[in-house]
């Protein structure tokens, strides 16, 4: 079974590095993985798209990810983009930074009773725990709780391969907190 994920931000908010730690997770359990950016103007706080697929067994596509199971939205300014969601699986699930009710979003952008939809304050935890709006591990924490595609100490192995000292040790925070912060 093949589970595609695309994420969706602004340069500079670690959109592109949440789609390889997913991956670099995804490896460490075995996994077959793609992760890759689509970057409009390559310039901080320019739209970005990143996607990332894992499987069981190899993976033969090699496009982006039009049809995602999963979209996770890292910037809490395009929580509205109707694009965000776009071809989003009718059983999908639909993870915003947004600190607004799950219900808001899923009447916002015409979300089916099937998709689940979390809403979390990424932007807060990340300030919280960074003393920056990185929003990415927070966001990808409770991307986690919502879809066990890896689990939570691959992720956390994955952040110590990437970081180290106090960058690691905000970013482990924030995950934590994003995987239990998460409301549906």
């Amino acid at each position: 079974m093949m589970t595609e994920v695309r994420l969706h931000g602004r340069g500079g908010q670690g959109v592109v590095s949440a789609a390889q730690l997913l991956a670099d997770a995804a490896v460490l359990e075995g996994k077959y993985v793609q992760a890759f950016p689509e970057f409009g103007a390559e310039r901080a706080g320019a739209p970005i798209t990143a996607y990332a697929r894992l499987s069981d067994q190899p993976i033969e596509i090699h496009s982006s990810i039009t049809d995602p199971d999963v979209v996770m939205v890292v910037d809490r300014s395009m929580a509205y983009f109707r694009g965000t969601a776009q071809g989003l699986a009718g059983d999908g699930c639909f993870v915003c930074n947004f600190d607004g009710p799950p219900e808001e979003l899923r009447s916002k952008l015409g979300l089916g009773p099937s998709v689940e939809v979390i809403a979390l304050d990424a932007t807060g935890i990340a300030l919280k725990s960074l003393g920056k709006d990185y929003p990415n591990t927070p966001m990808l924490g409770a991307l986690l709780k919502a879809t066990g595609i890896v689990g939570f100490h691959s992720v956390e192995e994955a952040l110590g391969q990437r970081f180290r000292g106090i960058v690691l040790s905000g970013n482990e925070e924030a995950f934590r907190l994003g995987y239990r912060g998460g409301s549906s």
